[in-house]
């Protein structure tokens, strides 16, 4: 029953959206009341799972969103962005600017949480797409592919770590084994799968991103580019790489945390814009605030999409969608690299999270791996792959993509939930290749 209810909320927001053209905001937070009621929760209840909802997205993301936002006008308004991605071009040429912008967003989705790394990297998205000529959704869906296989497969991030715990899987080799099937993922969900949406003609939003030209005296120097777009991910990645390779004993871990968490490194990198960009090329102060202002207004529609994804989420969670498909789990019996990977694929389509999806998954196969002889790491990248699959309204994702590129609710679905459902897939394929040689 839970899963027909999750179908049904499914088709009526999307009765909403694109028949009714009621905002994206609005229709989430209707669907979600109403699929609550259908799952016989009450109206009190309902409302205080779509205010934690709304609350902890927010929490989470809103710091990471507002500085995310006014580093990118600052690489923007600066030419900063231009003068990076005129670079990139001059390195890797047009033919070859995709596997640039892959490389860049996996280096960069190695320490960098998803949305962290996206709304690092979006700027210099659309300026490239500015300034080469190229498709948006051509140039944008590397980075996103790169990004979210990072995010799925790959420790030190949260959901493959913790995984690996569980699974009592040795890091280094998940790492390793990982890496194995990220490359030939990448390349297929980003720079190949990208080739079936060039005619696509996606704008970045309004306000958001505005493409002039500029003359070589108004560009920064590209050492201060760089000093400015990188140091959020130097940040992230040097507190992440210390802690794994240094004994505990011999580092301050709670400093390293807190530099190397998204919204300090994202606020440390708006602070060295204000200075490169505003104080040492004098501009008023003024003038800056009033440009960051605009376009901390220009995301707040945005963050309010994002949060209410959140809140559908919740009431999901809430109203024990996730245990009954625990219990459906229980009944199968096949492979545990195929089980994890179905646990995980199931829970992520009823409750949207890939890191929720991934640990509760791992921790219901967990007992079924005893005498198996599989290898947890092949365990965790399977789990990993399946927590990616079947993106829809209650990820938090989709509605970035939709959002910051700009798209319908139909290309969404037709680029963003194929690109993870095919990214889920080949994880799959990975492990399976992988189980009959380690």
């Amino acid at each position: 029953m839970p899963l027909i209810i999750i179908i049904a909320g499914i088709v009526l927001l999307f009765v909403l959206i694109s028949l009714f053209k009621i905002s994206a905001f609005i229709s989430l937070l209707i669907t979600s009341f109403v699929v609550g009621l259908l799952n016989c929760m009450e109206p009190g209840t309902i409302l205080r799972s779509i205010s934690s909802g709304l609350g902890e997205t927010l929490g989470n993301l809103a710091l990471i969103i507002v500085f995310g936002a006014m580093l990118g006008k600052l690489l923007e308004e600066s030419g900063a962005a231009y003068q990076i991605t005129n670079r990139l071009v001059d390195l890797f040429g047009l033919r070859k600017i995709q596997f640039a912008i892959m490389i860049t967003g996996f280096l960069v989705g190695l320490p960098m949480i998803y949305n962290a790394g996206f709304l690092v990297l979006i700027p210099l998205i659309y300026a490239l797409s500015a300034s080469t000529k190229l498709p948006l959704i051509y140039l944008g869906l590397p980075m996103c592919a790169a990004l979210s296989v990072t995010h799925g497969f790959l420790p030190p991030h949260p959901a493959p770590t913790s995984v690996a715990f569980l699974f009592h899987a040795d890091l280094n080799k998940t790492l390793l084994y990982g890496m194995i099937v990220t490359i030939p993922t990448i390349l297929i969900a980003g720079p190949w799968l990208s080739r079936f949406y060039t005619k696509w003609n996606l704008r970045p939003p309004n306000g958001l991103f505005v493409a002039r030209e500029f003359s070589k005296d108004e560009l920064p120097s590209l050492s201060a580019s760089l000093i400015t777009a990188l140091s959020p991910i130097i940040l992230m990645l040097s507190g992440a790489v210390i802690q794994m390779a240094v004994p505990a004993s011999y580092v301050d871990n709670k400093f390293l945390k807190f530099i190397s968490d998204p919204t300090i490194a994202l606020f440390s990198a708006v602070v060295i814009g204000i200075y490169l960009f505003g104080i040492r090329r004098k501009r008023q102060m003024s003038e800056v605030m009033k440009s960051l202002s605009d376009s901390t207004a220009s995301v707040a529609m945005i963050l309010l999409i994002i949060a209410s994804g959140g809140a559908f989420k919740q009431v999901l969670i809430d109203s024990g969608t996730a245990d009954y498909i625990k219990l459906m789990a229980g009944g199968f019996h096949m492979s545990p690299i195929l089980l994890t990977w179905c646990v995980a694929a199931l829970i992520r389509f009823s409750i949207g999270s890939a890191t929720v999806s991934c640990i509760t998954a791992a921790g219901l196969t967990m007992p079924l791996m005893t005498g198996t002889g599989v290898a947890p790491e092949l365990m965790v990248i399977a789990t990993g792959a399946g927590s990616l699959m079947f993106s829809h309204f209650n990820d938090i994702g989709f509605w970035m993509f939709k959002e910051y590129f700009n798209a319908s609710v139909k290309q969404t679905f037709l680029v963003w939930t194929i690109m993870e459902t095919l990214i889920g897939i080949l994880g799959l394929l990975g492990a399976l290749v992988l189980s009959y040689l380690v």
